[in-house]
């Protein structure tokens, strides 16, 4: 038993510095410098002709379209037309994660709106 344990142990020293190596490597590894994207790159309309109930009404509709699939998916588990049940718990989880997100970007907007209406002039 005592050469088990030295072998497990040496394997596991080897496997913790072949880690450290490659951490390392990935450490000395060249920084890339930071590059500028434009609205253009990403195929969006310029800054000052999005407003911000245009972004918050797709932000709606994406997190709609989410939860519309979500349910799809869900009634056709319980009518027996699909067995992805793996698949239709995916789409719900993303659909609520994706609905959290907007309530949370909804609290810190409407604490801005309060902050910029408390703020004496």
């Amino acid at each position: 038993m005592n050469i088990l344990s030295t072998t497990t142990g040496n394997a596991a020293q080897l496997s913790m510095m072949q880690e450290m190596n490659r951490m390392k490597t990935i450490a000395d590894a060249p920084v890339l410098a930071a590059q500028t994207i434009t609205s253009s790159d990403m195929g969006m309309t310029p800054p000052s002709e999005v407003s911000f109930h245009q972004v918050m009404g797709s932000a709606l509709n994406h997190i709609d379209q989410f939860q519309q699939i979500a349910d799809a998916k869900q009634n056709d588990v319980d009518m027996g037309k699909s067995d992805d049940l793996v698949g239709a718990m995916l789409a719900s989880q993303q659909a609520s994660l994706s609905f959290s997100a907007l309530v949370q970007v909804r609290n810190k907007v409407a604490s801005g709106v309060n902050d910029l209406m408390n703020m004496s002039i």
